[in-house]
């Protein structure tokens, strides 16, 4: 399988995450922002991920390319779901994008590796999120009203080594963020989040991204 991916997504990351629990081959295929062209040819708009099976037929949405990649063979996902894990995933989301999205750029990912890529992201961020420079600069403010989402997450982690106590489709939604909200250097974790986070990044072989 090939996933056609950025390394900062949150989305492109889920699918990684689950073809690592399940110790499955999947080659990463680094698409630079401004690459519009790949996308297209692949799939007939700009979305990443993408993912190809194996039979050369193009997937999209990453909760669906997880549950096929966990119907081959054993499953690894086996643990109970909570509602209040998908109703945590969804608000901190809103929350840890202006102190996300800033900082990518400064990283120096793949997906960034020309001027024109990292203009075309700065671009098309900015008509969301506004000017980079001046969100980073309110940094201290939007740490403080990411915070207690992470306190929140604290108080419903159950294992180190699973946020149900065993792996199921939560942690798909959990990892993830914490990966993209780790690059924000001042954010710290509460106690029980960073050995999550840790234990689970260890346990599929990755490192964090850079923090800036």
């Amino acid at each position: 399988m090939k996933l056609y991916m950025f390394e900062h997504c949150s989305l492109c990351f889920r699918v990684r995450m689950i073809a690592a629990l399940k110790q499955m081959p999947l080659q990463e295929i680094v698409v630079r922002d401004d690459d519009s062209d790949t996308m297209v040819g692949l799939i007939g708009k700009r979305q990443i991920p993408i993912l190809l099976k194996d039979d050369g037929k193009p997937m999209l949405e990453s909760m669906d390319m997880v549950k096929y990649i966990e119907g081959l063979g054993p499953p690894v996902l086996v643990g109970p779901q909570r509602p209040e894990i998908a109703q945590w995933a969804d608000q901190a989301v809103a929350k840890s994008a202006p102190l996300t999205m800033p900082r990518y750029p400064l990283l120096g990912l793949p997906e960034f590796a020309t001027p024109a890529a990292l203009a075309h992201y700065t671009a098309r961020k900015y008509k969301t999120y506004g000017d980079f420079a001046e969100l980073r600069s309110h940094t201290s403010e939007q740490i403080r009203e990411l915070a207690p989402k992470l306190e929140e997450l604290d108080g419903l982690i159950e294992s180190p080594q699973a946020v149900n106590g065993t792996l199921s489709m939560d942690d798909i939604r959990v990892l993830p963020l914490l990966r993209s909200v780790a690059v924000v250097k001042g954010l710290s974790f509460p106690c029980r989040v960073r050995d999550y986070f840790e234990t689970m990044m260890n346990r599929i072989g990755f490192k964090p991204l850079p923090a800036a």
